[in-house]
């Protein structure tokens, strides 16, 4: 019988924000392509207008994003602030791991849905925020909970929050410069003296219908390398991963009897932020139940 491997938790979260680098590197390289294909399908001046255009609506859709994603997250989802008194337990294990983990406290909240979740947001742990489902304090053990509170306050520690943002403004360039490279060829006369350019429109219209499926795709990746580190941190937070392992199984279970969450509930822009995928779907931000407990059973 092969011997079981140990995988050290430090070593799990820094593999995964080296990949996590390396897949956000991949996406600016495709806009880089992007845009030298663009610069030859058409006057430099013309790309650069794009460029300037998308820019600013992306740093735009940053700022507002960035410094208000908390109340955007626990507003989108109608939480309501934690009563300490009502959640004693609740408190009591958030601030065990505030002080266990150096990290400030945040602002907690609880969110009406019978399914176990949790979910972190803020642009630091300076202003972060943990919100948990009813159902995950009814249905997790102390062990269990204090466990998912620990994922989510490796989440605040990593700064996922702000990366994750970052590769969502990159996306959304990739996706803006791709909208209006293709409305552009409407107002594009023909050229026949310049059947050089043509060949690039060609390769710059491939590239602007397959380049926002691509980077979309690495974005899921880099959602799921976070939740790995995030696995790893709440090990390294608790010493116990046991109790992680058990509170990703009762989801499981959980999911199969309760179902997924009401879609009208969740925004699809809120998901990744969960403890567990919300919707179980085939293109998820989350890796599998099953890998994220293989992982933990490694270390």
């Amino acid at each position: 019988m092969p011997e079981k491997v140990h995988l050290d938790f430090n070593d799990q979260i820094s593999q995964n924000k080296i990949k996590s680098v390396f897949l956000m590197i991949s996406i600016f390289v495709i806009i880089i392509l992007f845009g030298y294909v663009i610069s030859f399908a058409f006057e430099p001046g013309f790309f650069f207008i794009i460029m300037i255009i998308s820019i600013i609506f992306s740093l735009f859709y940053l700022l507002i994003s960035y410094y208000n994603s908390d109340k955007i997250a626990i507003a989108s989802v109608g939480a309501k602030i934690a009563d300490e008194k009502t959640h004693r337990e609740y408190y009591s294990l958030v601030e065990g791991l505030t002080i266990a983990s150096g990290l400030p406290m945040p602002k907690l909240y609880v969110m009406n849905s019978k399914q176990i979740n949790a979910f972190a947001s803020g642009r630091d742990p300076q202003h972060a925020v943990i919100c948990v489902t009813e159902g995950a304090l009814e249905k997790l053990n102390k062990r269990e909970l204090e466990a998912v509170l620990a994922h989510e306050l490796g989440h605040v520690g990593n700064y996922d929050i702000r990366f994750i943002t970052l590769v969502a403004v990159m996306v959304g360039m990739v996706a803006i410069i791709s909208e209006i490279f293709l409305r552009s060829l409407w107002f594009k006369s023909a050229d026949s003296d310049n059947k050089g350019s043509m060949i690039f429109i060609i390769i710059g219209i491939a590239f602007a219908i397959l380049a926002p499926i691509v980077v979309q795709l690495v974005q899921l990746a880099i959602s799921r390398k976070r939740e790995f580190s995030a696995d790893a941190t709440a090990v390294k937070f608790t010493r116990y991963p046991d109790a992680l392992i058990n509170a990703l199984k009762k989801i499981r279970s959980d999911y199969e009897k309760e179902g997924v969450m009401n879609k009208k509930q969740v925004s699809k822009a809120v998901a990744p932020l969960f403890f567990a995928n919300p919707f179980g779907d085939i293109l998820s931000t989350h890796p599998s139940i099953s890998k994220r407990i293989e992982a933990l059973e490694k270390m």
